[in-house]
């Protein structure tokens, strides 16, 4: 895939605007002579869309082309970053007489940009914008719709949206290696609004990842307004969330929101080099209960969340957090890497060529455990039982979190019981690992709708785990 990725880099990125590696390379050399410890150039090409749909008819619609490159140099613990809308020699110039300002010394360096061995192909190449024409877009809105207000005739609402991007970066770093990537990214969401006797409850589904409009069949279409009409109508028979401390069941798939959240944020490097995480320091001790194993993983082929190199060249990977709850070791980008005396990870991500890398989450979950998911729900006295999350908030110093569950249930007696709303969980990650009693063998990933936001950054992410048994979480209710 990378000599494919490095032709379309040429294309789009490099001979519009008379560049070649040899151009890199002077750059990158000039970028070095000032004593930097390490460099790079980012460039972006990026086609994206979105389309909406509200009361049956495409209220919104968008169009954008994005290109740009971005200059790093690093010294010690100081970067240096400046970016350009505008690809051409004298730019790229400009911007590496600006960061090489950092550097201490003059002295000269050989750089020969190499291309890297290729990656492990995940996603197809394909534009997705192209795979269907403007007409076909907005009839898959029409039928996601159709199917909702099929399926109950309380909907009085839908809301419906459809997205894609195509992008294709290249990587040129002051060690010589130079890679690229094409990245193909689709979503559609769903949101309905049900309503009977004067009450109105909304439900929300929808899901996506890095392939084409193709994966949107009728069937995945239908599978996503059910579970939205069905949140919906459970919504609206929910009495009161209890409140108090109790054990809740977390079911599996989407609720890793708060595991990504509460604990995945306090795993990445820059936290822990700083000494501002809980996690900080910690290697090699127990965090969470025995069975707890979490690992992000940028390598799952087609997952929101996954690339086949990461933002600064490197190989997205497998990296195991905590392993049957001891901490093995954290998320980590170039630069914290170096710093920590550790290898990156395949997790230096940025938003955009005008934006720094930073280390973030990929695809993050919990590996399955061995008990029944009925068992786990039956060892339930009095709880709580947590299907769906909406917002949450979170503290990386301290851990401490609050999540809003949208779909949540009593447990009373080993059974679920009624529905509830205006649940929210209240506690510490860091604690809530090792409060983890039970972990289910029906570990799911989340369908595709994740983003994750760092330092005014935006990225795709995926989140996952199976269902679990947390004791002694506090639930925050209106009953």
């Amino acid at each position: 895939m990378t000599k494919n990725a490095l032709k379309a880099a040429d294309r789009y990125l490099l001979s519009p605007h008379d560049l070649g590696h040899e151009e890199l390379e002077k750059a990158l050399r000039k970028l070095m002579r000032h004593g930097i410890d390490y460099g790079d150039l980012y460039f972006q090409y990026s086609r994206a869309e979105g389309w909406g749909l509200e009361e049956g008819i495409v209220k919104s619609g968008s169009f954008s082309i994005e290109e740009g490159v971005g200059v790093r140099a690093v010294s010690g613990e100081k970067t240096a970053f400046a970016y350009s809308d505008d690809i051409s020699m004298n730019a790229l110039l400009d911007a590496v007489r600006v960061t090489r300002a950092i550097g201490t010394a003059d002295r000269k360096q050989k750089v020969k940009v190499t291309p890297r061995k290729p990656p492990v192909r995940l996603y197809r190449a394909d534009d997705p914008l192209a795979s269907l024409d403007d007409t076909a877009k907005v009839r898959l809105l029409e039928r996601l719709e159709a199917f909702a207000r099929a399926d109950d005739p309380r909907v009085v609402q839908v809301m419906a949206g459809l997205g894609g991007t195509w992008e294709v970066v290249l990587v040129a770093r002051s060690d010589g290696h130079i890679t690229a990537d094409i990245r193909p990214l689709v979503r559609v969401s769903l949101t309905v609004i049900m309503e009977e006797n004067g009450r109105r409850e909304q439900g929300s589904a929808g899901g996506g990842g890095r392939f084409d409009y193709g994966y949107f069949t009728d069937e995945t279409l239908r599978g996503y307004a059910l579970e939205a009409v069905h949140q919906a109508r459970i919504n609206l028979e929910a009495v009161s969330a209890p409140a108090g401390v109790m054990p809740v069941v977390l079911g599996p798939g989407w609720p890793g929101i708060l595991l990504h959240e509460a604990i995945g944020h306090g795993l990445e490097g820059d936290f822990n080099r700083k000494g501002s995480s809980a996690f900080s320091g910690r290697i090699g001790e127990q965090v969470a209960a025995r069975g707890v194993t979490v690992v992000d993983d940028g390598s799952l082929p087609d997952r929101r969340g996954s690339l086949a190199i990461d933002d600064e060249g490197n190989p997205g990977a497998r990296t195991v957090l905590i392993e049957d709850g001891i901490l093995t070791g954290y998320m980590q980008d170039i630069t914290n890497a170096r710093l920590m005396s550790m290898k990156p990870t395949g997790n230096g991500r940025r938003e955009s060529y005008a934006h720094l890398p930073l280390p973030r989450m990929t695809n993050t979950f919990m590996l399955n455990g061995e008990r029944d998911p009925a068992e786990i729900i039956a060892s339930v006295k009095k709880g709580l039982y947590a299907v769906n999350f909406g917002g949450g908030q979170v503290d990386i110093t301290s851990g401490k979190f609050v999540f809003s569950a949208s779909e949540a249930y009593l447990i009373e007696n080993g059974k679920v019981t009624r529905p509830v709303k205006g649940a929210a969980l209240i506690g510490n990650g860091p604690d809530a690992l090792t409060r983890i009693s039970l972990i289910g063998n029906d570990m799911a990933l989340d369908p595709g709708v994740g983003s994750c936001g760092k330092d005014g950054q935006s990225v795709p992410v995926g989140v996952g785990q199976p269902t679990l048994r947390i004791d002694g979480l506090t639930v925050g209710g209106t009953g």
